[in-house]
């Protein structure tokens, strides 16, 4: 890999980190927001639910949208698109304009995450490759999970504004740099869009992550009866529905390749286990980010900052393991790390799985630094695997593929973990149970379901094999 193609990655990197660590940014600032607008809960957790659903919606179109720009038309685009939506958030004035500013905000990080995975597959040469995306895990994990500790620390000093101030600038000189610096590094390819593929996969993959999202708020908030559950399974129904119509659609436009998400991508043995697994671990990932501070703070009494600090050394930790990770997959293969990795993330379930009403915060802390280890040795082997074993010109798609599955997939970590904690929950609480021990319960029974569907990942994880590097295909540079 040549200097400007350093340039490029490590330009996107920073970029890509940037726009993903907003994804879980303002989960702690909602009662700031509540009390700013005057507006219930239920109102306000829309800004993080907006934000999830544009992303479900924008990355199947990312791959068509690199194809048809090129590396540096998408990063200008997606940048612009970020940083504008920074400033409409930072100076709403009322609450439809904050929502507004997050679908901005939405629709460039969708672009942003796909465009780097793709470039780094198409630069760099696949004895390199592990040590690379390595990097791109610190993305793709680390970002998201320090997105409370962050918000906690602005929010201790500023207003939930803040949040969006503090990025403004960021956003504006990645973007600068990329308008000065960022070298073309693919080009430009004729591609047509199938517009009924795009509505089609806006109702599967919006309707998913919607419903399940709901699903989560509705377990949350007592679930309405039998009508608020109702009310919130039909947008999964309707998703699946409209997810069958665009596995059909695709399907057949792919044969003339013409596919807005080329399926082809699940031909391959490897891409379709890693991406089982990253499916699995993506959703014990957001499910525990979500439960964690709730538990810290309804259980234990900290505060906001403290909660958000508990997931700080596992996030650090998952940050400086990766480029290791990287390596030993160049040196190595994924087996010999997804294996321990599996059994890792196994055992800190198991571990949060014995949290009780009276249980010390440092045993939060020790369960979270375990898991995000156990992720660590997983998510760069997979996603390396995943991408090496495709053709060249299948990166953009394979890239929205993952990108998608993280979205959907950290919807239903999310609302399977709150869904059973609430339950439990409600149950502990009818026989008499305090608030603090209903709550502990629940989560107990939570990590509990977590735990045994993680067990099944292990045997899955010896399936995973190294990728044959596939031959370049026109258009795009080879690796070097």
């Amino acid at each position: 890999m040549g200097p400007r193609e350093r340039l490029a990655v490590g330009l996107l990197l920073a970029s890509a980190f940037v726009v993903i660590l907003n994804e879980t940014t303002m989960g702690v600032a909602l009662p700031n927001v509540m009390a700013d607008f005057g507006i219930p809960a239920s109102t306000a957790q829309w800004v993080t639910t907006v934000f999830l659903l544009t992303m479900a919606v924008v990355i199947p179109i990312s791959g068509f949208v690199m194809q048809r720009l090129g590396t540096r038309a998408t990063f200008l685009t997606a940048m612009s698109l970020f940083t504008l939506g920074t400033l409409v958030c930072a100076l709403a004035p009322v609450f439809p304009v904050l929502l507004g500013g997050r679908v901005i905000q939405a629709s460039g990080t969708a672009v942003m995450m796909p465009l780097l995975m793709t470039t780094v597959m198409a630069v760099t040469p696949p004895t390199a490759r592990g040590k690379t995306m390595g990097n791109i895990s610190v993305v793709i994990a680390v970002a998201p999970a320090l997105g409370p500790t962050f918000s906690g620390f602005v929010l201790s000093v500023l207003p939930w504004r803040g949040l969006f101030v503090i990025m403004l600038p960021i956003a504006a000189l990645a973007l600068t740099l990329g308008a000065l610096r960022l070298p073309a590094l693919t080009s430009p390819r004729a591609a047509r869009v199938d517009l009924l593929s795009i509505l089609v996969s806006a109702l599967a993959f919006g309707g998913l992550v919607y419903g399940l999202t709901e699903l989560g708020e509705s377990a949350a908030h007592g679930g309405g009866g039998a009508g608020g559950t109702a009310m919130a399974l039909l947008p999964v129904v309707v998703g699946l529905v409209a997810l069958g119509l665009f596995v059909w659609r695709q399907l057949r436009l792919q044969r003339r390749d013409a596919a807005l998400l080329d399926l082809r991508t699940f031909a391959t043995r490897t891409f379709s286990v890693a991406i089982l697994l990253m499916a699995v671990s993506m959703g014990a990932l957001f499910g525990t980010i979500i439960l964690l501070p709730l538990y810290a703070q309804d259980v234990l009494g900290l505060a906001p900052l403290q909660a958000g600090l508990i997931l700080l050394p596992g996030g650090l930790l998952m940050g400086l393991a990766a480029p290791f990770v990287g390596r030993a997959f160049d040196r190595f293969g994924a087996r010999v790390l997804v294996v321990p990795g599996t059994v890792l993330v196994s055992a800190a379930a198991w571990g949060f799985a014995m949290l009780s009403a009276t249980s010390p915060a440092w045993m939060l802390v020790v369960c979270h630094v375990v898991l995000s280890g156990g992720l660590a040795l997983m998510f760069t082997p997979l996603f390396t695997s995943a991408l090496g074993s495709l053709p060249p010109h299948l990166y953009p798609h394979g890239s929205a593929t993952i990108g998608t599955v993280q979205q959907v997939s950290g919807a239903a970590g999310t609302a399977l973990f709150v869904t059973v904690m609430t339950i439990q929950a409600a149950a502990l609480t009818s026989t008499g149970a305090t608030q603090v021990e209903a709550t502990a319960g629940g989560t107990h029974a939570a990590f509990l379901v977590g735990a045994g569907i993680m067990l099944l990942t292990i045997p899955i994880a010896f399936a995973v094999r190294a990728a044959r590097p596939a031959p370049t295909e026109p258009g795009l540079p080879a690796a070097h």
